[in-house]
C-alpha cells in the first residue's frame, strides 16, 4: 500500500466519526491542505492550492466545514487515537505528558488570542494557547486531549465571546484546571494510570500535585528553584494536638526551618552528583550533572499541610547559573510499607529530589 492509499484509508476511518456523509469532502479537502507545504495553513491558501480552478467555492466549503459544520472534535481525536494506539508498544510503560502549545497570531479576533507566553517563540507575544495531554511510550507520543485556553479577559467580555462564537457554557479555567479536567475525563473512560509528566508551569502548583495524587497517579513534574522543602534529616514538628485554636502556620523553630531547592542544591557535595547524557542535541550530546535527594515539600503556610508525603525532586542548571535551575519533583512509589503511607499527599513521608547542575 503506497502513501496515497494509506492516506485514503486513514481518512475513511476518520470520516466515520463525522456523523454525516456531506462532511466527508470537507474533511478530505482540509486534511489534504494540512499535508501540503504551505506557509500558512488557513482555509484560503489551502483552498487555492487544493482546487485552484474553483478556489472561491472551495474556500467557502472549507470554511463551512471548519467553522459551521456540527462535528465533534473530541470524536475526531478519539478516532485518531484508535488508529495509532494499537501500533504503540507499552510493554516498557507509558506516560501522560501535560503541556501547552502557543499559536502566534497577528490580530486580536481569534478566540482566546492575547499577549501571553508563547513557547514556540520563547517569549511573550500575541498568541493563542492550547492545553494538551499526550500519551507517550518509548516509540513516540500521541495527543489524546486538546482544549483552547480562554484568558480571563476573554471569558469576562460578552461582546468578544458573542462575536467569536464562544459557547455559553465555556468559563474561565486556569491551565492546570483544564489539564486536571482532561485527565479526569480520560480516567473515567478507562484510561490507564500512567505516570504524569509536566513542566514547572504546572508542577509549581501545590493543588495540581495534590490532585494528581488524589487520582492515584504518580508524577514527575518541574518546579522552580524557589520551592521550599524539608532537607534530609529534618522533619516538621508534629501536628498541633493541644487545646484551643490550632496555629495558622506550620510549627517551626529557629533550628527547624525548610530551605529552598536552590539552597539545597548548593549545599550538596560534589560527589553527590553524577554526569548523565540523555540524547543527541543539535550540536552536541545533551548532558548534565544530577543528584537525587529524598526531601519533603514544606507544604505552605497552612497548619494541616505541615506534613506532606514523600516526593521526588530533581533540579538542573549550570554551576554558575543555579538560579536558573530546572527542577523536577517526581512522586515515586514507596519501596517499603509505612503506617502513614497512602496515595494521598496528606500522609507523612519523604520525597526524592534529583538535582542537576
Amino acid at each position: 500500500m503506497n502513501a496515497a492509499e494509506r492516506f485514503d484509508h486513514y481518512l475513511e476511518h476518520l470520516s466515520k466519526g463525522l456523523g454525516h456523509a456531506d462532511r466527508h469532502a470537507g474533511l478530505r479537502g482540509y486534511c489534504t491542505g494540512l499535508m501540503l507545504p504551505l506557509a500558512r495553513k488557513s482555509v484560503e491558501p489551502m483552498a487555492a492550492r487544493v482546487d485552484p480552478m474553483h478556489a472561491s467555492a472551495r474556500h467557502q466549503a472549507l470554511h463551512h466545514f471548519v467553522a459551521k459544520a456540527e462535528w465533534s472534535h473530541t470524536q475526531m481525536l478519539r478516532r485518531a487515537c484508535q488508529w495509532v494506539m494499537p501500533k504503540m508498544d507499552f510493554s516498557e510503560g507509558g506516560w501522560w505528558i501535560i503541556d501547552d502549545t502557543g499559536f502566534p497570531k497577528k490580530g486580536r479576533h481569534s478566540v482566546g488570542v492575547t499577549r501571553q507566553y508563547c513557547g514556540v517563540l520563547g517569549k511573550q507575544d500575541n498568541c493563542q494557547v492550547a492545553v494538551s495531554i499526550s500519551l507517550a511510550s518509548n516509540q513516540g507520543s500521541l495527543p489524546v486531549a486538546w482544549q483552547l485556553y480562554l484568558p480571563e479577559d476573554w471569558a469576562a467580555d460578552p461582546e468578544r465571546r458573542a462575536k467569536a462564537g464562544v459557547p455559553e457554557e465555556v468559563r474561565f479555567a486556569t491551565k492546570t484546571q483544564i489539564a486536571l479536567q482532561q485527565l479526569r475525563a480520560l480516567l473515567e473512560e478507562g484510561a490507564p494510570h500512567h505516570c504524569v509528566l509536566a513542566d514547572a508551569g504546572y508542577g509549581v502548583d501545590n493543588a495540581f500535585r495534590q490532585a494528581l495524587s488524589d487520582m492515584g497517579l504518580l508524577y514527575a513534574v518541574g518546579i522552580t528553584s524557589a520551592i521550599v522543602v524539608w532537607p534530609p534529616g529534618l522533619q516538621p514538628l508534629a501536628a498541633y494536638s493541644g487545646r484551643g485554636r490550632p496555629p495558622v502556620v506550620p510549627r517551626r523553630t529557629a533550628a527547624l526551618q525548610p530551605i529552598s531547592v536552590k539552597a539545597l542544591a548548593m549545599s550538596l557535595p560534589a560527589q553527590a552528583f553524577r554526569s548523565v547524557t540523555w540524547r543527541e542535541g543539535t550540536n552536541a550530546p545533551l548532558n548534565g550533572r544530577f543528584a537525587a535527594v529524598r526531601v519533603r515539600h514544606a507544604g505552605g503556610n497552612v497548619a494541616r499541610r505541615a506534613c506532606v508525603p514523600s516526593n521526588g525532586c530533581s533540579s538542573s542548571g549550570r554551576p554558575m547559573r543555579l538560579s536558573r535551575a530546572s527542577i523536577s519533583c517526581p512522586r515515586y512509589p514507596r519501596t517499603s510499607p509505612s503506617t502513614n503511607s497512602s496515595a494521598s499527599p496528606t500522609s507523612a513521608g519523604a520525597s526524592s529530589a534529583t538535582i542537576r547542575i
